[in-house]
């Protein structure tokens, strides 16, 4: 199944045969699926209302392959116990062992929990067509598992993402008579606060908020004019420890500048070490931590476990790959996991 899909493009919001293939895929195996937009979903066989319901996600789309890759992305081959190709270790490997996974379960009776799957589309752009369009068609879930490679580790924290778009104002002047208010000095003085500054509050897990200004212009087209704006952005990577609203309000009352966020749908997120699931893969051996990436669970109101085969820092990189012992164990491991627990 995993050649099958790696061999299928299935760029963010372009996944609809990868799609029609993990519903076949589970069709074949006595699953009732549904979808919505290019997202599967479907529930255990003796699915009961009263009881809660676990979420078993991860996604099916990838980003494009980048210049330095030696290999045809979407030809599948394995060499040496590694299976190359595009998507492979972001997210093929999660993806297909948290379906094993599901299917072993699928018509077990009196379990504790309900087991819903959804593999869903646009995680790799944090789009809205993707498991935030889902999760409205599903039941009420009060848990998630979330395949993404991390070594079958167990993070249990993940930083937000706020991007932050600052503009100083000045006032336009001839650059020869010193004339009028730079905003690009204004810009610079705001920029050493957001470098210097650190908020009080450091995560166990990750560690400090962490700030980075990565990119600043100035409208200007020729040099002897003194810039009446100046445009900068600010990459602002927030732990556990801080709300969203108060990182901006901490910022905006610390700088001269005007400041629009471009999106609050990627928050920071936590799950309690005492969480049924985290004590599962505690006990299974497994080690908590907090992940310096963003992923679906940012998008999930209820506790979410981010855990899965293959590791996150081949994601991305040119002929990428994942073991196929890591997929395996990644079955094996998400089974017991649920034994424990279900």
């Amino acid at each position: 199944m995993l050649k099958e899909l790696i061999a299928t493009p299935s760029f963010s919001k372009e996944e609809d045969q990868t799609a029609g293939i993990i519903s076949r895929f589970l069709a074949q195996k006595g699953v009732a699926t549904a979808r919505v937009g290019n997202n599967v979903y479907a529930s255990n066989q003796n699915y009961d209302p009263a009881k809660p319901t676990l979420l078993l996600n991860s996604h099916h789309d990838t980003v494009r392959p980048n210049a330095q890759y030696t290999r045809d992305p979407f030809s599948p081959q394995i060499e040496a116990g590694k299976l190359y190709g595009l998507g492979s270790n972001d997210a093929g490997g999660c993806l297909v062992s948290l379906i094993a996974a599901f299917v072993y379960f699928y018509d077990k009776e009196d379990l504790a929990y309900n087991v819903v799957l959804a593999a869903t589309a646009e995680e790799e752009i944090s789009g809205k067509g993707g498991i935030e369009y889902t999760l409205p068609f599903l039941p009420q879930i009060h848990c998630a598992i979330v395949g993404e490679p991390t070594l079958l580790q167990l993070a249990v924290a993940e930083r937000g993402l706020l991007v932050l778009d600052c503009t100083a104002h000045g006032r336009a002047g001839h650059a020869a008579r010193a004339e009028g208010e730079n905003a690009l000095y204004k810009a610079m003085q705001d920029i050493e606060w957001l470098r210097t500054w650190a908020f009080e509050k450091v995560s166990p897990l990750i560690g400090p908020v962490k700030l980075s200004v990565t990119s600043i212009e100035t409208p200007n087209k020729t040099h002897n004019i003194v810039p009446a704006e100046c445009h900068f952005t600010v990459d602002v990577r927030v732990n556990e420890c801080y709300t969203f609203e108060e990182i901006l309000e901490t910022i905006e009352a610390n700088i001269q500048s005007k400041v629009r966020c471009r999106s609050m749908r990627l928050r920071s997120t936590s799950i309690a070490l005492e969480h049924p699931l985290v004590k599962a893969g505690i006990e299974l051996g497994k080690t908590p931590y907090g992940s310096p990436t963003t992923s679906d669970k940012a998008l999930m109101p209820f506790p979410a476990l981010k855990v899965g085969p293959g590791d996150s820092a081949r994601s991305h990189t040119a002929d990428e790959f994942i073991y196929v012992g890591e997929i395996h164990e990644g079955i094996r491991f998400y089974i017991d996991l649920l034994n424990k627990v279900l």
